[in-house]
């Protein structure tokens, strides 16, 4: 972790505007296609919904202001941030969860796999609650949204970025998934944002490359 040299940073003077406002997050929401991807996933046999995860995960990390967090008047940058994510519990109601990230995919999901498992059992609410180094993840597998919105703390300041999936749908031919991206407006802009959709648009047509080992999953 790092403190960002606010004196040398060349958005020091939108920070200290958008941080003033009384809701500064702005969210995005378009439609990526999963067509190569879910052929992948099936072909390989890695579960869609973690290898998902792994893939907000791995963008947002290789994008820095998605690492940046405010804490008081001062930015900070994380090494990695890791994902946060909803999972669907026993006893029928949501659970967060917590996962190491790893740049490996396969790595990513054998262990995402087992502490899903383990965390079914029981509801918490409070795993990645008390900590800044995440990402906010979850998915809507019931509707195609096409807006989507976070709750967020205004006080004390919440700057983790969320982001969100739902249902895929087929057009002209192709499978498409709506993806939503909310983030705080005083450590990012829409060029990073509109960075974040191209590259998990390139990860998506070349899942290869986010596996370096021979790992294969059953569903």
């Amino acid at each position: 972790m790092k403190t960002i040299n606010r004196e040398t940073w060349k958005r020091a003077k939108h920070f200290d505007y958008f941080r003033k406002l009384d809701m500064p997050h702005f969210c995005t929401t378009a439609n990526v296609d999963i067509t190569r991807f879910r052929v992948w996933c099936k072909e390989n046999h890695f579960p869609f919904f973690l290898t998902i995860t792994y893939l907000a995960s791995r963008v947002a990390n290789e994008i820095p202001e998605f690492r940046y967090r405010i804490r008081g008047d001062e930015v900070i940058e994380h090494e990695v941030a890791h994902p946060s994510y909803t999972i669907m519990t026993d006893e029928g109601v949501f659970d967060y969860l917590t996962a190491p990230h790893h740049p490996d995919l396969a790595t990513f999901i054998q262990v995402a796999h087992e502490l899903t498992a383990e965390a079914k059992k029981q509801v918490r609410l409070v795993d990645g609650v008390d900590r800044d180094d995440v990402l906010y993840f979850t998915s809507m597998p019931w509707v195609s949204f096409t807006s989507f919105m976070h709750p967020i703390s205004l006080s004390p300041v919440d700057s983790i970025p969320r982001i969100a999936w739902a249902k895929f749908f087929e057009e002209n031919g192709l499978v498409k998934m709506p993806l939503s991206v909310q983030a705080h407006h005083a450590l990012m802009d829409g060029e990073h944002v509109g960075r974040y959709f191209l590259l998990f648009q390139e990860y998506l047509d070349n899942m290869n490359s986010c596996v370096t080992k021979n790992i294969h999953f059953s569903r």
